[in-house]
Parts: C-alpha cells; structure tokens; sequence
C-alpha cells in the first residue's frame, strides 16, 4: 500500500509518466491527487495517472521544454529534409483517410446513420465459415484502409500535418481525437511528418469534448471537400 507521503508518491507517479512520453506539469499532478486517496497502492495510481492524462489536452498537463515540442519552422515547405530526435508527445486534431475517395467515406457515413452495417456487429458474422468474401458488410466498408494524413499538435499548441508512410496499428478514422503519439526519431519533408512503426508510439487516449465535435462535423466536412476537389 502507499504510505501516504504525498511527496514520494507525486515522484513516483511523474517518474512513471515521463518514461511514457507524457511528464506532467505541477499543476496537473495536483489536480490528480485531489482526485484520488493516496492509501491507494501506488501502481493502481500510476495507471489512474496515465490513463487520465491521456484524456487531457497537452497543452495543460504536460511540461514544455525545447527537446518535447516541435522544432520551431517544422512545417516551412521549403525544407526539403529535417530529422528530428524526440521524443515528442502530440495530439490528434484531425485524421483524414487518403486512400479512399471522401464520397465514398461519406456514403458509407450514410449508412450507419441508416443502421445499414447492424449485421456487422451480430456474433454469427465472426465465424469462421462465414469469414469469406460474401460475408463483407457496411461496417467493413467504413473502416479505414489508409494512408491517413494526420493533423498533430504539440504542448505548445503548435500544429504540424503528418503522413503514413507505413501502415499503424492503432491509427485510422476510428482512432479518437485528442489521442496521443509518442514521435522518436522521424523525418520531416516538405513541412510533413513522415509516421512509420518504428518512430510512433500510439499511446491512446482522447478528448472528449473534440472527439465528440469531430465526428459529429465529419460527414460535412468530407462533403465539402469533395465538392472542393470537383471544382465545386
């Protein structure tokens, strides 16, 4: 059990959110604790910790220093190559999938608004005999298949667009907004962030409130962006 020394306590817990990507500020970690009993053992605590700053903005929970913000200029097109060490902890504002037509992402928008892809969720669909080409449904059809172009922003507030070079788990229109990436090690071209598995660390998380107005927004948004791409 914790020995209720807030102090060693506060230590341990911004130790263990540093090594994830996410050391949060003096003021976050008070906010926590007026949250919860510090009798609680201490690695319940530390995963209460991670898990709520996950679901927080960076911009007010995590400390700010040079080596964890985004380099300043990161998005001057004219760069023609910049490699950045890390590791950096950002947020999604918007993900976009680029491998499908937006029209066809709104028609299948549509219909799950329909409650055309309910058969997707029934049990009998994930059996193995029924798992052949026939058995494709509207819930598959709305999934991402990628690349996906992503919108990030650091602790700071600073925003840079970023690209899926190689498929991430973890990362598509399903994943939330306001969920966090750990980026180590990545290229920058053009003013765009090349992703790859070995420089991403998808940590999760979401903001609800962003989340929530996102996809709410998302039907109209990919409509006028194909009418845009049409020429109007």
């Amino acid at each position: 059990m914790a020995n209720g020394n807030a102090a060693e306590i506060g230590a341990s817990i911004s130790t263990f959110l540093t090594a994830k990507g996410v050391p949060p500020t003096k003021a976050w970690l008070h906010t926590f604790f007026s949250s919860v009993r510090l009798t609680t053992p201490v690695i319940a605590l530390q995963q209460t910790a991670l898990f709520q700053i996950r679901n927080a903005d960076l911009q007010t929970s995590i400390t700010r220093s040079a080596s964890t913000l985004l380099p300043p200029g990161i998005t001057d097109p004219a760069t023609k190559e910049k490699h950045v060490r890390g590791p950096i902890t950002v947020q999604v504002l918007d993900i976009e999938d680029i491998g499908r037509s937006r029209w066809s992402q709104v028609e299948a928008l549509e219909a799950v608004d329909r409650g055309e892809t309910t058969k997707g969720r029934e049990v009998i669909r994930i059996v193995p005999e029924e798992s052949g080409p026939d058995s494709t449904t509207l819930a598959d059809a709305a999934k991402s298949s990628g690349p996906h172009k992503l919108l990030l922003q650091d602790a700071s507030g600073a925003q840079a667009y970023a690209m899926e070079v190689l498929p991430l788990k973890g990362v598509g229109v399903q994943m939330s907004v306001g969920g966090k990436l750990v980026l180590r090690d990545f290229m920058v071209a053009r003013g765009l962030i090349l992703l790859e598995p070995r420089n991403v660390e998808v940590l999760g998380g979401k903001v609800e409130a962003w989340d929530k107005k996102w996809r709410e927004e998302q039907k109209q948004r990919l409509k006028a962006k194909a009418s845009i791409g049409e020429g109007g």
